[in-house]
């Protein structure tokens, strides 16, 4: 492939990329931020005490963080089909992206928890704040550095997750490289794109640690 071809081929990869990613992403801070906050609420000495249900998310969460991405993408095909309509291309490649990623941010989201000083927690309480109010007002932002440096980490998870899912033709640069690196045997093809995940990872990375810092100092 020259170069006039590989361009176009190259931005509209890009391009699939980041809308898996942040679909995925968005999806994932949705539904793993009140599953990890459920996860600390229903523990033993938490704000809602309930064992069985703690037994239960627990399980479904590491149920979920069990399966390899790959097994997964290919075990959930048919509910893919269900949500989407197709089990091809990038708007079908988001379903398991994101039923990946929500258990993996979920645990992330309840270790950030974990971290917030339980006096700082019984000090509202003794003020009167309810359940919803300490949460809202009080665990979300005290452990705001650590659940952003753990959404951090999950989408890059994803970044790398969005690249596995060229295997089922899921799009985006992870397929680029299936089809024309390996499949064509094209070098160049194999050694950009793996290039450009790279510096996407660093980003990301470097964008997440700074914003992390710049909370953790206020």
């Amino acid at each position: 492939m020259n170069a006039d071809e590989l361009l176009p081929v190259l931005l509209q990869a890009t391009g699939e990329t980041a809308q898996m990613v942040f679909w995925s992403a968005l999806l994932t801070l949705v539904l793993g931020l009140p599953l990890g906050v459920l996860l600390v609420a229903t523990d033993r000495g938490g704000l809602l005490p309930a064992p069985a249900a703690k037994a239960v998310l627990g399980g479904v969460v590491n149920v979920g963080r069990s399966l390899p991405f790959i097994v997964l993408m290919v075990a959930i095909l048919p509910f893919t089909r269900l949500v989407t309509g197709t089990t091809i291309g990038t708007v079908a490649a988001i379903v398991p992206l994101t039923l990946g990623a929500v258990p993996f941010y979920a645990r992330l989201v309840e270790t950030a928890l974990r971290g917030v000083e339980r006096e700082v927690v019984e000090a509202a309480q003794a003020m009167g704040a309810g359940r919803v109010r300490v949460v809202a007002r009080v665990l979300l932002p005290e452990a705001l550095p650590g659940l952003v440096a753990g959404l951090t980490v999950t989408v890059v998870a994803l970044i790398g997750y969005s690249a596995m899912a060229g295997a089922i033709g899921g799009g985006g640069l992870g397929d680029l490289a299936i089809r024309y690196g390996y499949q064509r045997f094209d070098t160049t093809v194999m050694v950009i794109t793996v290039a450009l995940l790279v510096v996407v990872v660093q980003l990301v990375q470097s964008l997440g640690d700074l914003v992390a810092r710049r909370l953790s100092h206020k």
